[in-house]
């Protein structure tokens, strides 16, 4: 007796594991696939002036690709575009921003389940770490999320749930997850940039840290439609028509989902609505490589021309405009209505160029440098910080004995400081109690 039910014990055991085993390499031979980064590169006009090779990833009007800017240091992307639109078309979702992969890579889904991206000599480089988890097809949907599914239709991942610089329709930032864009470090540079916007706890911001910064400061922000006594757990765009019977005007907006709702409060907070008078479900929002969002638009009934600028965030008709760039005057100017006005020297206003820069001080002796003051100008991260209540001389002090500190901004009515280690983009104000005082070499 004790021999048979040790039998069925071991036999149930062995059943077990076969079912186990086979219950996790469910990925059919038909469904699995090798791409290789070889051949022509394609003859359509694509952003930021790339070289592209396309590859069999597709579903009207979105493209997977292999695309450059510099020689062999590609990006694996899915494209936003369909060549009889005559548009450029977009990148919405890359796989490995500022670890590019050479000729010959190889974008594959094996029997495992794993999608992986990697080097001709099998170097992994990118990867959705989904081997034996149940995955059965990959599929790109009809919103442009790339997504493997296992046998009941769920996600066992998404391109959804990792974005760098861009969200489309559907696509949501998560307090759980990737809770932040962050931007392009220049067309030809694709590594990540100085921007970031920020899906935080109680509000939404847009974040800036040079190479000299010594933390990222905010340049614009927004808690208004979410109030104070909720918690954001996401933030997704959302496009639909404004009214249901209408199907000629629609609305763009983010949608939050929050902790501590509102009782009073039934539906979900919502923000930053932009309205049009087409189909803007093909939408997705960028953080641009200048620091600002925008929602750019793809009509598929647009021959030529297809692409709109729905909305931009910070414009010169909104109390926010390019003033708040931080690079709006490159290295150094005075902004005035979205345009660079002047630049700002010890001996006065002179006309704004490019090249206006303010002169570097190299010595942290206080005796080998001083300041030159400027009336009625803010700098970009006053607007969202409180700056610190002090004496101006204790402010001027503090500047003086950090050697990283390139100026300071004194609001005399309140006596607030802000400390600069950026100057970039200044903004003129109607106030004349808020100052600036800039370092400069004595020589």
């Amino acid at each position: 007796m004790a021999s048979t039910n040790s039998r069925t014990i071991i036999i149930s055991l062995l059943c077990f594991h076969l079912f186990f085993f086979i219950s996790q390499a469910l990925v059919p031979s038909s469904e699995t696939f090798t791409l290789v980064n070889q051949g022509d590169f394609g003859d359509y006009i694509v952003e930021y002036g790339a070289n592209y090779r396309a590859i069999s990833i597709y579903r009207d009007p979105f493209q997977g690709c292999f695309y450059n800017t510099t020689p062999n240091a590609y990006t694996l992307a899915l494209r936003m575009g369909t060549v009889r639109s005559e548009n450029t078309m977009r990148w919405v979702w890359e796989a490995n921003r500022g670890k590019p992969v050479r000729e010959n890579a190889t974008f594959s889904l094996g029997r495992d389940g794993n999608l992986v991206l990697a080097e001709a000599d099998g170097e992994v480089v990118w990867q959705t770490n989904t081997a034996n988890k149940g995955v059965v097809r990959f599929e790109v949907l009809q919103n442009g999320n790339m997504v493997l599914l296992n046998s009941k239709g769920g996600f066992v991942w998404q391109s959804f749930s990792s974005p760098t610089d861009t969200l489309l329709v559907g696509q949501s930032l998560l307090a759980g997850g990737v809770s932040k864009l962050v931007s392009r470090a220049s067309e030809e540079n694709n590594n990540d940039g100085p921007y970031t916007f920020v899906m935080e706890p109680q509000r939404i911001a847009l974040y800036y840290k040079s190479s000299i910064s010594t933390r990222p400061t905010v340049y614009w922000a927004e808690n208004e439609e979410i109030g104070n006594n909720r918690t954001l757990t996401n933030l997704t765009l959302i496009s639909e028509p404004r009214y249901a019977d209408d199907l000629s005007i629609y609305l763009l907006y983010f949608l939050f989902n929050t902790t501590n709702k509102d009782p009073e409060q039934s539906t979900p907070p919502s923000s930053f609505a932009a309205i049009a008078r087409y189909n803007t479900t093909l939408t997705y929002l960028r953080l641009g490589i200048d620091g600002n969002l925008r929602y750019f638009t793809f009509r598929l009934d647009v021959y030529n021309f297809a692409w709109d600028r729905v909305y931009t965030f910070l414009n010169r008709d909104t109390d926010n405009n390019e003033c708040q760039l931080p690079e709006r005057c490159g290295k150094f100017g005075l902004c005035e209505d979205s345009q660079c006005v002047a630049c700002p020297t010890p001996n006065g206003l002179s006309g704004w160029s490019k090249d206006c820069e303010a002169k570097k001080v190299t010595s942290c002796k206080a005796s080998e440098f001083h300041y030159y003051k400027l009336e009625g100008v803010d700098h970009y991260m006053i607007k969202y910080t409180t700056g610190d209540v002090t004496k101006q001389s204790k402010c001027e002090s503090k500047c003086t004995s950090d050697c990283k500190c390139l100026g300071y901004f004194f609001h005399t009515d309140q006596s607030r400081c802000w400390i600069a280690y950026d100057l970039k983009t200044l903004t003129r104000v109607g106030n004349s109690t808020n100052l600036a005082y800039i370092k400069t070499p004595n020589k």
